[in-house]
């Protein structure tokens, strides 16, 4: 198949290596312009569960951009969630009717808002979603990537809902038989547990982040962390219910994600840092637990809960103390709330929405 990457991060670049062994014509695109240039003389390699090299094209201007997304029989959108909505707006004047887009990984409904945006133009796409990434990887320099674990079990949602068949049908033959149906985007969005996880860690643990310290990050997940973790978690089980949905706790996350199987979090914490000794927690002050998971993760989840009537004290405490920390308003930073029209929405309407 010929597939189009957008993003050529760390996620971008696992799935591209994954995806390009298999056989497929991969092509690559960078936001920023420079992420894939050095793939333009360079193979890319890959390490860890996945050894290969393979060779991606780059998109590397915008007529090659435009080529890219209108060639492409899948598109993947590999980015940080405070890059969706920007690089969707690129997308949705060179999409056309049957094309199939990947959102991974989703918060903040990004997946709804290309679909809703791309109908009005009257083009019929099909949008998955994922709400995590299916590889855990690192990026190890300009052409390499390490894919250190695959997960166990993955949720997808479809937009259209009629299209779910094949959807889960097309992810299977992509990474392999991994993938659960979800009901829709709202149920991927909220089985998201990084935002709970990454924001509590990278707050009580700001020194070492701004001392760029190398610190393995499930060895400090230390139980008075994980307590507070887990009274985010709760907020965002509680709010799932209000939706009518039964999530999975962050623990089952862990367990489904990477064979974990202690009981509490901070003893998960314990014995993921036994195995695998990392990964290393963020060592830059513009880390994304806080740049993107606080206002596209915990603050998009404060406007649910208020159109759901759900009180969310210790999310709403995390997100103050995240943007007093820094100095901004992190919740003013989420641009999709606004066109997504979530102030004046209901629990209802919302509903019906994701489940065109």
């Amino acid at each position: 198949m010929k597939i189009g990457i957008l993003g050529t991060g760390a996620t971008g670049l696992g799935n591209a290596a994954w995806l390009a062994h298999a056989g497929h014509e991969v092509t690559v695109w960078s936001p920023g312009g420079q992420g894939a240039r050095a793939l333009l003389h360079a193979p890319l390699r890959c390490e860890g569960i996945l050894q290969t090299e393979v060779r991606v094209g780059v998109a590397a201007d915008p007529q090659q951009f435009a080529q890219l997304v209108q060639d492409a029989q899948v598109l993947l959108v590999a980015l940080p969630n405070n890059g969706h909505r920007a690089v969707m707006d690129r997308l949705l004047p060179h999409l056309r009717t049957g094309q199939t887009v990947i959102v991974s990984s989703m918060n903040s409904l990004s997946a709804l808002y290309l679909f809703e945006q791309a109908g009005a133009r009257g083009v019929d796409i099909t949008v998955a979603s994922f709400g995590t990434t299916v590889f855990a990887t690192r990026r190890t320099g300009e052409t390499q990537a390490r894919i250190n674990a695959k997960r166990l079990a993955l949720g997808v949602a479809t937009l259209p809902h009629g299209e779910g068949d094949k959807v889960l049908a097309l992810c299977r033959a992509l990474f392999g038989d991994v993938f659960v149906p979800h009901a829709h985007c709202l149920e991927t969005m909220l089985t998201n547990t990084n935002p709970v996880a990454h924001g509590p860690l990278a707050l009580f643990n700001w020194t070492r982040v701004e001392r760029a310290e190398q610190w393995p990050q499930y060895h400090y997940l230390t139980p008075q962390v994980a307590d507070v973790i887990l009274r985010l978690d709760a907020e965002r089980l509680a709010l799932a219910r209000a939706f009518g949905l039964e999530v999975r706790t962050i623990e089952e996350h862990f367990a489904a994600s990477f064979g974990t199987t202690s009981a509490t979090l901070a003893d998960i914490a314990a014995e993921l840092h036994a195995k695998r000794g990392g990964p290393p927690g963020p060592t830059d002050v513009a880390t994304r637990y806080l740049s993107e998971d606080i206002p596209f993760g915990l603050a998009f989840g404060l406007v649910l809960g208020e159109l759901a009537g759900v009180a969310m004290e210790a999310t709403r405490t995390v997100v103050a103390s995240a943007s007093l920390l820094l100095g901004r308003d992190l919740a003013a930073e989420n641009d999709l709330i606004a066109p997504l029209g979530l102030r004046g929405e209901t629990a209802p309407g919302l509903l019906r929405r994701v489940r065109a």
